[in-house]
């Protein structure tokens, strides 16, 4: 039996150790946000947090969570309610266009802002890996520098 946290709420799994948390995530605690996209960590769309770190979920056994405090975005978003600064970025510059890569998009840039609260163009270049198929990087990156200014403001947990 496998003992993590989700999302503030205690969770257990009692399958084979080498299933990846994404689908512990989906199908077992029927958390559905972070998306399979590839498969092989490259594109993102299974981006969580564990223990405050994003990862990519698709390619992380679920034997390496005994312990770990996992991030979804389900849980993205402060307990008393309301929106994280990335999620009301994302809606006032209009991010989404098909919408698939946008919970591992928002996870990655909740992660950044972290790390590097008012990031340069240069740092989300750089820090922003995932795919988004729809080619909206020009709206993430504006995004990115509104939730920075959000969060300054003060309308963050994260």
């Amino acid at each position: 039996m496998i003992t993590f946290q989700v999302n503030g709420v205690n969770a257990s799994f009692d399958g084979a150790g080498d299933t990846p948390l994404l689908w512990v995530l989906r199908d077992h605690l029927q958390l559905k946000g972070a998306k399979f996209g590839c498969g092989i960590g490259r594109c993102g769309a299974c981006s969580v947090h564990v223990n405050g770190v994003v990862q990519r979920s698709c390619i992380i056994p679920v034997a390496r969570m005994a312990g770990a405090t996992i991030t979804t975005i389900e849980g993205l978003a402060p307990a008393a309610g309301g929106l994280h600064p990335v999620q009301q970025a994302w809606l006032e510059m209009d991010v989404p266009q098909c919408g698939y890569c946008q919970a591992g998009q928002l996870m990655a840039a909740a992660g950044l802002l972290q790390n590097t609260p008012r990031p340069s163009d240069a740092d989300i270049d750089r820090s922003m890996t995932n795919i988004c198929r729809c080619g909206t990087y020009v709206r993430i990156r504006k995004a990115i520098h509104r939730a920075a200014e959000l969060k300054a403001l003060g309308g963050s947990n994260a």
